[in-house]
């Protein structure tokens, strides 16, 4: 295995730092033979235990103008965190990737990369992905493979598309930043991210969200602002997320705010200027956040458009208090997401809100939402 050598005097300026981890690894070996080692302690059954300290390191090259990498001087599976940001590294080896089976953290934003390498799927323990500030077009698809994932930076970069497949793979990923690149459409597999808290899409190219969405039951904050003229309209289905406390859609193209913003009850901030709104009225949308919650949930109750087939939805809306205030704000927080999500009338995991189905599904939100006469042939 090669890495370039740097320059001596780069070499000579070169600043390392090297902190040990606090953690330390013990494995015992029980081994047959009663030889024993200076590190060897007997055990309780007469055998002879082998002690190994395997020291995980914490390694920094931050702003050093680095060009490429310099030959590694320790065992590279012993490093769980590694910051190569604010350098000037245009690729990264395959080798060394292939060889971080530890690492957990990997920093490399603000760099020259145009590509990762496809060995990025042999870190199975990754939990921190930094990789903004580069000119990244698109993610390796072997990424999926790094399903301990937990929040990904993949900001300012040249990213038009996502794997199709990550939001089926990535399942334990809480935080999701792509803004600053130039996507027109997210992966309708992005509703499979259950566990996602924050979804940071500004400053792209959108022109929808996806389908599914409903299914984010543990989003908190999201923030599909400053699309400009691409991003039009809003589904119905994001006033399913339950869990929401924060949407910025500012500065987009939007002209209608969907009804069902109404059913938000934790949304506590909603920034919606710079959009070309006609629905709510200007007076509606200078009143606090409580008033046009209200105002829309009301607007949805007695709206003459909702098929009478959908009763039993908005009897199950209004009583986990999605349509107003007046339903039950004694229900757990568990309890809710398992009745309301997992209810038998309702599976868009298991198959209702599939590719397929998604448009015409039986429990899709369009046919909560829309009039009967949308889906007459």
């Amino acid at each position: 295995m090669m890495y370039e050598q740097q320059p001596s005097e780069q070499m000579m300026k070169m600043r390392m730092d090297v902190n040990t981890n606090n953690m330390i690894k013990k494995k015992e070996k029980r081994k047959v033979s009663s030889s024993s080692k200076s590190n060897n302690i007997e055990g309780d059954g007469g055998g002879v235990i082998e002690v190994v300290e395997e020291r995980l390191e914490d390694v920094n090259l931050s702003g050093m103008n680095l060009d490429s990498l310099p030959i590694p001087s320790l065992n590279l599976a012993m490093i769980f965190k590694l910051d190569l940001s604010n350098n000037n590294i245009e690729v990264i080896p395959e080798s060394l990737t292939a060889r971080l089976l530890n690492l957990v953290i990997l920093d490399i934003h603000s760099n020259q990369l145009k590509s990762l390498p496809n060995s990025m799927g042999c870190l199975s323990k990754l939990k921190t992905l930094n990789i903004s500030g580069n000119m990244i077009e698109a993610l390796p698809k072997s990424i999926e493979n790094c399903r301990s994932l937990e929040d990904i930076n993949a900001n300012f970069n040249k990213l038009t598309k996502l794997p199709d497949t990550i939001g089926f793979e990535l399942v334990n990923l809480k935080k999701l930043s792509v803004n600053s690149n130039k996507i027109a459409l997210l992966p309708y597999s992005l509703s499979s991210m259950t566990t996602l808290r924050i979804l940071d899409a500004r400053l792209n190219c959108l022109r929808s969200l996806p389908e599914g969405l409903e299914n984010l039951i543990s989003l908190e904050i999201l923030n599909v602002s400053q699309n400009f003229q691409y991003l039009q309209t809003l589904p119905y289905s994001i006033g399913l997320l339950i869990s929401l406390t924060e949407l910025d859609i500012s500065y987009n193209k939007i002209t209608t705010l969907p009804d069902s913003i109404g059913c938000l009850k934790r949304l506590q901030k909603l920034s919606v200027e710079g959009n070309p709104l006609v629905y709510p009225r200007v007076e509606i949308m200078e009143q606090k956040l409580d008033t046009i919650k209200e105002y829309l949930s009301e607007r949805m109750n007695r709206s003459p458009k909702t098929p009478t087939k959908n009763k039993l939805w908005l009897t199950k809306f209004t009583k986990w208090a999605s349509f107003n205030g007046r339903g039950s704000s004694n229900v757990p927080r568990d309890e809710m997401r398992e009745s309301f999500i997992m209810a038998p009338e309702y599976r868009s995991t298991d198959g209702f809100s599939t590719p397929k189905n998604t448009s015409t599904g039986l429990f899709s939100p369009r046919r909560i939402f829309l009039p009967r006469h949308y889906f007459s042939k």
